[in-house]
């Protein structure tokens, strides 16, 4: 009986997904008594674990057979699709907790999720098919902020550039900060490509962690002459100024079709 018991732990054990071993391991490291963020070793032991992790994993098929349009190799299709430019960006709840979020963004062409922050919190993303265009900045400290010339409703604050650049897959996993690493970025879809986000803690609007929008301006366009001799290169530095909610930005949900998670 005890040996019967014993096979049946191990196969129980190897037949775990690899999902369920990522939602085990953010349930271990993201609690309620976590700091934020978590230590060095914990952030490496997820990024490991993302870095392994492929779209056949969370119930996802890599379209890159496909051509931009969504037709198919052969440049048509056997069904009546819109163009994949047309389509909106589809956001699939894989978990939703109190301390840590896993979901998936599966990205038409070109399609973009504007400049956006993450106060507070903590951000893993992993790039599983495809290419996204990620630019990030982060706050400069001692915080710098005024009003342009001429607008009395709004002020803009400087940050800098943290992350410009294209993420490929397969490529490492991303990892941004409360104040460092990109906490605002913006992603911009240079082909059909899906990304893998762990968010800890998540969004919670009456824990102080609203998601704003923002817009970013070049640095000598806003900046006083006694301000640009403090800034050794402007390239690296943008005034930010938040906004609503873009109109267009075009979002639906999805379903998660992969392998079932056990909490």
């Amino acid at each position: 009986m005890c040996v019967h018991r014993r096979l049946f732990t191990m196969t129980k054990k190897k037949s775990s997904s690899t999902i369920q071993a990522l939602f085990d391991l953010c349930a271990d490291t993201f609690t309620q008594s976590t700091a934020s963020p978590p230590s060095p070793n914990a952030i490496h032991k997820l990024s490991s674990l993302l870095d392994s992790i492929g779209p056949a994993d969370v119930g996802l098929s890599d379209p890159s057979k496909e051509d931009d349009r969504g037709h198919g190799p052969f440049g048509f299709s056997s069904f009546n699709r819109v163009d994949r430019w047309a389509q909106p960006i589809t956001y699939v709840d894989v978990h939703e907790g109190e301390n840590f979020t896993m979901c998936i963004f599966c990205f038409p062409t070109s399609s973009v999720i504007p400049l956006h922050d993450h106060p507070g919190m903590t951000v893993l993303s992993k790039v599983l098919y495809g290419s996204l265009h990620v630019k990030g900045y982060d706050w400069v400290d001692p915080p710098r902020i005024r009003k342009p010339v001429g607008n009395d409703n709004s002020s803009v604050r400087l940050a800098k550039l943290a992350v410009d650049k294209v993420l490929t897959a397969p490529c490492s996993t991303s990892v941004l900060y409360p104040s460092s690493g990109g906490n605002l970025h913006s992603f911009t879809a240079i082909t059909p490509c899906a990304v893998l986000d762990i968010l800890a803690p998540p969004y919670d609007e009456f824990a102080g962690r609203r998601c704003s929008y923002y817009r970013d301006y070049p640095c000598s366009t806003l900046s006083k002459e006694d301000e640009k001799s403090d800034i050794e290169k402007e390239e690296e530095y943008a005034w930010l100024s938040e906004i609503d909610t873009p109109d267009d930005l075009y979002m639906r949900s999805g379903t998660y079709t992969g392998p079932p998670i056990h909490k």
